[in-house]
């Protein structure tokens, strides 16, 4: 005979409750740490990362329907290949509150290269009466502009928008009314079109005059690490905040650090260490000087903290040492004659 099988006792129903609460505690509390690990752990290198990697980081603030389309352009901008013209021109964008002391000068560096480049001019106080014809009708719609604030940024940027409207242009050149060229044209034209970089100063400055200015009224857009500056002024008067040496740095930092040469091609002098620049009197032109600013092929940069390090790094282009400037300022207008009389000897090269 078969032995009759022993009924097995039956779990309670409040057994598998329990046992069910314990599983999912275990699951959440597991996740929980794969989501958000101490602050100390480092991922291992992997081609996969953890889900709260999937989206983007939570913002400090709702970005406004501006902000929203500003990255959607910018990211369509980065993700298009780059437009191929028939006839590549440099745009030359001139930053002025008036008349441009210099548009003889510029003459003749633009005389002969008709169809190789177009000139925009933000005049930001008064419409300027143009002593050229290469420069008559030239005028951009402009507004004004207050030193060092906000409004520089906007014009740079009324600018830059008016000049992507001719998709022939491929490079972009910002200049000031103080700004000469160091150059002749074939060379300017040979130097830009030739590389594969865009000229802009930009280094991390952790003094009081880089990252202190930074605030976090930035965020979302801008984190503290991603702040970058440009040129070197110190603060004077209670000066301490320069839009502009900020706005194009930090962006182009953020958006394709890997695109940037990390310095300019316009010569400036700081070293007198003041908020501006030293700027240039008729007696100060001579062949010398000119043809000093031109042998430069290190650019440099002093930090504004207590170490005052001097970062020093070569001019490449295109992983080749060349000399680093295509222009300089500042200049007063009463340079002009010397100048002009010396253009042909200097920008032989």
């Amino acid at each position: 005979m078969k032995g009759v099988p022993v009924p097995r006792a039956r779990a309670s129903p409040r057994r598998h409750i329990w046992t069910l609460v314990v599983l999912i505690f275990i699951a959440i509390t597991g996740l929980w740490i794969y989501m958000y690990p101490p602050q100390d752990y480092t991922y291992p290198v992997r081609d996969w990362y953890p889900v709260r990697d999937w989206f983007p980081a939570e913002p400090a603030r709702e970005l406004t329907d501006e902000e929203t389309a500003t990255r959607v352009v910018f990211r369509q901008i980065l993700s298009t290949p780059p437009f191929p013209s028939r006839n590549p021109k440099i745009a030359f964008m001139f930053l002025t509150p008036g008349n441009l002391p210099f548009e003889k000068l510029w003459e003749l560096f633009f005389k002969g290269h008709e169809g190789r480049y177009n000139i925009y001019v933000h005049a930001s106080r008064e419409k300027p009466e143009h002593v050229s014809p290469v420069f008559v009708g030239r005028d951009i719609h402009s507004d004004k502009v207050g030193w060092g604030m906000i409004s520089m940024v906007d014009a740079e940027r009324r600018l830059l928008a008016k000049a992507l409207e001719d998709t022939d242009n491929q490079h972009f050149v910002l200049l000031s009314d103080s700004c000469v060229p160091l150059h002749n044209f074939d060379y300017v034209y040979d130097f830009l079109m030739g590389s594969r970089h865009s000229f802009l100063d930009c280094f991390d400055d952790p003094g009081p005059h880089g990252v202190f200015r930074y605030s976090k009224h930035m965020l979302p857009e801008v984190r503290e690490t991603e702040f970058r500056k440009g040129s070197q002024p110190g603060m004077e008067e209670g000066r301490n905040c320069y839009a502009d040496e900020h706005y194009l740095p930090t962006l182009f930092h953020m958006m394709d650090p890997a695109g940037i040469a990390n310095w300019s091609v316009t010569y400036v002098d700081w070293s007198e260490g003041k908020w501006h620049p030293r700027s240039f009197r008729a007696k100060d032109v001579t062949y010398e000087l000119l043809k000093n600013m031109t042998s430069v092929d290190i650019s440099y940069h002093v930090t504004s903290d207590e170490k005052k390090e001097l970062l020093q790094r070569p001019c490449l282009w295109n992983g080749l040492k060349r000399p680093c400037y295509l222009f300089a300022r500042k200049f007063y207008p009463e340079a002009s004659n010397n100048l002009m009389n010396l253009f042909s000897n200097y920008t032989i090269f």
